[in-house]
């Protein structure tokens, strides 16, 4: 599988960045069928490290509403948090 039909973006928020500072993991937006050991390829052949753990979690859209008051819900994504080896890092910015 292509590692573009994988990872969609690096998730790049406040907690994101505490663990990749403290612990060396990463956290990507994968498509919804992607599997862990798709997402360990994926990661492992773009950015050239060792992947020892990958955790995945789907989320369902939040509720919101119109502005003219309709119901909608937003879409639903799946994240995983990527666990790279000791002394392996990946340059973000």
């Amino acid at each position: 599988m292509n590692a573009n039909n994988i990872l969609k973006l690096v998730r790049l928020t406040e907690k994101a960045t505490a663990l990749s500072s403290g612990l060396g993991q990463y956290t990507f937006e994968v498509y919804p069928g992607a599997t862990k050991h798709a997402i360990a390829e994926a990661v492992e052949k773009t950015f050239k490290v060792t992947v020892t753990r990958v955790n995945v979690q789907n989320y369902r859209g939040k509720n919101k509403r119109t502005r003219a008051g309709r119901p909608t819900v937003g879409s639903d994504y799946k994240k995983a948090i990527v666990t790279l080896k000791a002394g392996d890092k990946i340059e973000l910015v």
